[in-house]
């Protein structure tokens, strides 16, 4: 397979200069993890004591990583992006709401961003989070089959009302819905449910998309159980692939717990679990879309040899990369200067409410072996050929 990934004149075109040396200096402070622990408590700090900083942040990291305040800021990021072929997914990034009324402003958000897609070529998807419908540990309650209380079954009756909501309105606008996976004492409930969406929408093909964390250990298995009930009770699958946001977060819980990890034991597991699902949607396209959610160039490459091999045209609808605003662009504007069908997650939010999703980045950038050191050296490459040009 031909590299594509090093072409740093198309990853960065829509770049200036000033953009460009901001996103150097940005990345520079994330590769430094002890300045982004000490970052991220000042920034909690300043915020709780209502210090006025909120300017500061959109200028710098919020400007990396998210689109705008509201849907109407990020239409300039899209059109942008749609430029150069790649694709927005409008994602409402407010996290840690528990409460019925937020539940029900993320669903009129939800609803309001299908309605964008249905006008928008450059807006393919929409999304949401399983708990910005219901609080977690309901979630939690419901997989672990515990019998619920009247308000607590009041509550999920209306998460499944919400949920049935979206998903009947995106199959009424034709506009496809990926729903993100989360913490795994959650996911079980969640994943019955978006079954229960799927066997419900995707009579005539895949408008409910589930994730799957692919440094879980179970999730190859689950996916084969899911293709065998679609195949028996004629459904389509959406699957979106990711490896997964929340590894220390699910081994603190296991160790203190006492449970088995539901993570896999090393990084190459989680790769070949990633990889196998690739090989397995892809040699099922038949009943599968995939969107498959990735800033690791190896599995890219793979799912596009993948491809070569069976003969699947670069724009088939039923296959998309995804990377999020603000990273992999050499991965994201390459594979669309290539007829990829490309689409970036683009966070959206009030400043304020979206810096929980601002840090967790940031910590992620940290976590990722390589990952910063990545985004570093193609930005640098890049303002090197402009310097010689």
């Amino acid at each position: 397979m031909k590299k594509i990934f090093d072409n740093t004149q198309i990853a960065f075109a829509l770049k200036s200069n000033s953009q460009l040396n901001a996103s150097y200096f940005l990345f520079k402070m994330i590769n430094f993890k002890p300045l982004v622990k000490i970052g991220t408590r000042i920034i909690n700090l300043a915020l709780q004591l209502h210090l006025p900083v909120e300017n500061l942040i959109r200028k710098t990291i919020f400007n990396q990583f998210c689109g705008g305040i509201n849907e109407d800021d990020c239409l300039k990021v899209v059109d942008n992006l749609f430029t150069k072929g790649v694709s927005a997914v409008l994602d409402f990034a407010v996290e840690g709401k528990a409460n019925e009324r937020e539940f029900d402003n993320a669903l009129q958000k939800t609803l309001k961003i299908i309605e964008f897609a249905k006008e928008r070529q450059a807006i393919p998807f929409a999304v949401f989070k399983p708990t910005s419908f219901g609080r977690i540990d309901l979630y939690e309650k419901i997989g672990n089959k515990e019998v619920l209380n009247y308000i607590e079954q009041e509550e999920w009756n209306s998460v499944v009302a919400r949920f049935d909501l979206v998903c009947k309105a995106t199959n009424q606008k034709s506009v496809p819905i990926l729903i993100d996976a989360e913490e795994s004492w959650m996911q079980t409930a969640a994943d019955d449910l978006i079954l229960e969406m799927m066997r419900k929408y995707n009579k005539e093909k895949a408008i409910v998309y589930n994730t799957l964390q692919m440094y879980r250990w179970d999730r190859m298995d689950y996916l084969k159980i899911l293709h065998q009930s679609a195949q028996e009770q004629g459904f389509f699958i959406g699957i979106k692939l990711v490896r997964g946001a929340y590894m220390e977060k699910e081994n603190e819980r296991a160790e203190e717990q006492n449970y088995t990890s539901p993570i896999c034991s090393n990084k190459q597991e989680t790769d070949k679990n990633y990889d196998n699902a690739l090989l397995y949607i892809t040699d099922n396209l038949a009943v599968f879309s995939l969107f498959a959610g990735t800033h690791n160039e190896e599995s890219a490459y793979y799912l596009m040899e993948l491809m070569q091999e069976k003969n699947i045209a670069n724009n088939d609808v039923r296959i998309w990369f995804g990377q999020l605003y603000g990273m992999s662009d050499t991965m994201s504007f390459n594979l669309a200067a290539n007829g990829y069908n490309v689409a970036k997650y683009l966070p959206f939010g009030p400043v304020k409410e979206v810096v929980p999703y601002l840090i967790r980045r940031a910590q992620e950038n940290t976590a990722v072996t390589g990952q910063t050191t990545r985004e570093l050296e193609m930005i640098i490459e890049e303002r090197q050929r402009r310097k010689n040009t």
